[in-house]
């Protein structure tokens, strides 16, 4: 009788494989919040007088990033992100993607949403591309996003989504399709569109979700009920925090979402900017602003949370880029990092959630014809560094203008100057103010030596080539 009974419940077991599926880990949902020209003093959390509370909350939870490096200007940041490879293999080292650029991210590269995609994953995305829109193969859904709703270009007017000083020309989509009548202010639709796309995910299926929001890029916008409610700022700088104080309400109700259908439990989400602000934001202690290669152009304010995964509380001082959440996500999502084309990314979640050392023994934080630095430790090597401040940027993309003695003195030239090599210690001196290139000679002999490696094996630039 009792080897009946044994046998009838071993059938019985065999017949019920979704018990075993149920025993399964669940794959997390991926949230990634990506700010534009967000600087690494405007959050509440390091001290500012813009006040972040959802963020400062949300960074409070998980693990503050204080190493995280991005690039000096958008599109080259995107690139680094989307591929999970440095933009000197791309092309996209220099300068932004225009909307008369006849280029884009090249169509090679294996994207982050391609490779979550294979792994399982629904891929949407709510927000700003700028990686290529002269043909439709360089849009968003055809680089692996299932549902993109938002905008391809670098610069749109917050409530008509017109190019911004480019006339009549709207730059706003929903899976390809413009979008005439889509009326709002756009920080509120993309956590709209974000939220809807939670709301509908099934329970059983991974979620990627991308929401690069233009805010707080140029023109500075807002309704004015945000800059209202701001009594201790005037002018721009007021304006700057109303832009904030709208992005940090939005992202609430992204998290608000993630709450209500349970999904924040199991949910990998990740805060960051795509490079530092650019006047009125500011990124003290740390030197000059956007399109700098010093800490203040590049070095980008973020966080990571993962509930289990990742203790509340922690601060992350170990440097850490862009191109490192290809590889990490990839692998937090059960997915495979074998390609063509290898990456510079590494995994940097034991960093992030055990307070393991950097995985790299250097960063290349950028190498163009004019400018470029590498991180190898706590030492930084800039070569031909610019403060990119003031009369020098263009206040829509960040980009620092030449003089007229610059241009002269160029054409003079007809080539190039020696290179102007800077060292910091940027344990000791975070904000880059005292070179040590004439005391450590050797140092800066090893660390240029491995910069060169990356500047001769460079693609050249695609804004120099097209």
């Amino acid at each position: 009788m009792k080897t009946k009974i044994i046998r009838r419940s071993l059938a019985a077991l065999l017949l019920c494989p979704p018990l075993l599926a149920l025993a399964a880990p669940v794959k997390p949902d991926i949230i990634f919040i990506l700010a534009d020209d967000l600087g690494y003093a405007d959050v509440g959390w390091h001290g500012s007088d813009i006040k972040t509370p959802v963020l400062d909350q949300l960074a409070a939870s998980g693990a503050k990033l204080e190493h995280l490096y991005a690039m000096p200007v958008c599109s080259p940041a995107r690139a680094a992100l989307m591929t999970g490879r440095y933009p000197i293999r791309t092309g996209l080292q220099m300068n932004i993607i225009r909307p008369t650029s006849k280029y884009g991210l090249p169509l090679e590269e294996r994207l982050l949403p391609q490779a979550l995609r294979e792994a399982g994953y629904t891929t949407v995305m709510c927000g700003k591309w700028h990686l290529g829109s002269f043909e439709k193969a360089y849009w968003p859904n055809q680089r692996g996003f299932d549902h993109w709703y938002g905008f391809l270009e670098g610069s749109e007017d917050y409530f008509t989504h017109k190019l911004h000083g480019k006339g009549d020309k709207l730059d706003w989509y929903r899976n390809g399709e413009l979008l005439p009548h889509d009326e709002g202010y756009s920080t509120h639709l993309l956590a709209r569109e974000a939220v809807g796309l939670i709301r509908q995910q099934p329970k059983d299926k991974p979620l990627f979700l991308y929401v690069p929001f233009n805010a707080v890029h140029g023109p500075l916008e807002c309704p004015a009920a945000y800059t209202n409610a701001i009594t201790k700022m005037t002018g721009q700088r007021q304006v700057l925090a109303g832009v904030a104080a709208a992005m940090d309400e939005d992202c609430g109700k992204i998290l608000a979402a993630l709450d209500e259908t349970g999904r924040r439990k199991n949910a990998v989400i990740v805060f960051c900017s795509d490079n530092g602000g650019i006047p009125p934001g500011k990124n003290l202690p740390l030197r000059a602003f956007k399109s700098s290669i010093y800490e203040g152009g590049i070095r980008s304010v973020g966080f990571a949370v993962w509930d289990g995964h990742i203790k509340p509380g922690l601060v992350i001082n170990e440097p850490m880029h862009l191109v490192d959440w290809f590889p990490t996500l990839v692998k937090i999502a059960g997915g495979s990092l074998e390609q063509k084309l290898p990456l510079d990314g590494l995994d940097i979640l034991p960093t992030i959630a055990e307070g393991k050392p950097s995985p790299h023994a250097e960063l290349l934080l950028n190498a163009t014809p004019k400018e470029g630095a590498i991180r190898m430790g706590d030492f930084k090597l800039v070569v031909n560094g610019s403060d990119a401040v003031g009369e020098n940027v263009d206040p829509e993309t960040g980009e620092r203008k030449k003089s007229k003695q610059e241009n002269k003195a160029a054409r003079v030239r007809g080539q190039r100057q020696e290179d102007k090599l800077e060292l910091f210690n940027l344990r000791e001196d975070p904000s880059e103010s005292k070179d040590l290139a004439v005391q450590m000679p050797e140092k800066v002999k090893a660390m240029r030596a491995r910069y060169d490696e990356y500047y001769k094996a460079a693609a050249k630039p695609l804004n120099l080539v097209r």
